[in-house]
């Protein structure tokens, strides 16, 4: 399996492999991803990022830290923090000449485009944030939800993968998929795909999977989300079963301003049923007024 178009580049200090879509003189939408096992580029998908850059915006797409063909570190030891990621994402800007960019995180994705709207405003336009929360893994805040108990069940019940077992991997980066997806949404098709691209782009699968939940989140960034100067669109799964829809709320609330679209029975994803709803909405987003 070939992906032509990927190619590294340095970005603050460390190799990212990015891929864009569009005209780079369009205004930019880079997008974040950090779904559970998934911090690949190719979690959003490729027909996703084409209706984005239909829509004249110039998109790109990268592997974060530990995935595909990103910097990897040692399984177990990160050597990098959220903070960290954060500032790749105005590293990536700064070596496409870029001063400024909409923002689209999915989860962790979107803790990272919090924090970038907050320490680095100037190169942030838009900040979307879909199906994350206002504060990291940890103990939560007691009036936020936690994961649901169903999908704490999946954790305590799944048996580690040999992660040198193509198959296995897969087959357990499916399931847990699964776990996040309300059922009638799930594609297993789609999702089979993208684990076979996280497994064989993966310079180290192990790495992959268990480094990303064992890097320092640092100080807490709820407190300051009244600073957030950048217009927010909020989108959300109202069954989210990792982080449930009333972190949402608690983002509309505290952002100045931000705007929820309340996506009805949808999971921890972003399947291909609500694209007719959240693409356009973020292209009205990122339209300039």
């Amino acid at each position: 399996m070939t992906y032509n178009n990927e190619r590294i580049v340095q970005a603050n200090g460390v190799d990212l492999c990015v891929e864009t879509f569009g005209n780079p003189a369009d205004p930019a939408i880079i997008l974040i991803s950090g779904a559970p096992l998934a911090c690949s580029m190719h979690w959003w998908e490729d027909v996703f990022c084409e209706r984005l850059a239909a829509g004249s915006r110039f998109v790109i797409r990268y592997d974060t830290r530990d995935f595909g063909r990103s910097v990897t570190y040692e399984p177990g030891d990160p050597q990098y923090s959220l903070r960290d990621l954060a500032a790749d994402v105005v590293g990536l800007l700064d070596t496409f000449g870029l001063t400024n960019a909409n923002l689209v995180g999915f989860g962790v994705g979107g803790w990272i485009g919090q924090l970038v709207a907050l320490d680095y405003p100037d190169w942030v336009t838009t900040l979307t944030l879909i199906s994350t929360r206002p504060n990291a893994h940890g103990p939560t805040d007691p009036d936020l939800p936690e994961h649901s108990e169903e999908f704490m069940a999946h954790i305590g019940t799944a048996l580690e993968p040999d992660w040198s077992n193509r198959a296995e991997v897969i087959d357990y980066i499916v399931d847990f998929q699964r776990a996040l997806s309300n059922t009638q949404f799930f594609g297993k098709a789609t999702k089979y795909d993208l684990a076979c691209r996280i497994f064989d782009r993966a310079a180290n699968i192990v790495s992959s999977m268990k480094n990303p939940p064992l890097i320092d989140k640092g100080d807490r960034w709820r407190e300051r989300l009244g600073e957030v100067s950048a217009p927010t669109l909020v989108i959300h799964g109202t069954e989210d079963p990792f982080f449930p829809y009333g972190n949402a709320l608690a983002l509309e609330k505290e952002i100045p301003d931000a705007q929820l679209i309340a996506l009805e029975q949808m999971g921890h994803e972003l399947p291909r049923a609500v694209w007719d709803v959240v693409v356009p909405a973020i292209l009205r987003h990122t339209s300039g007024g």
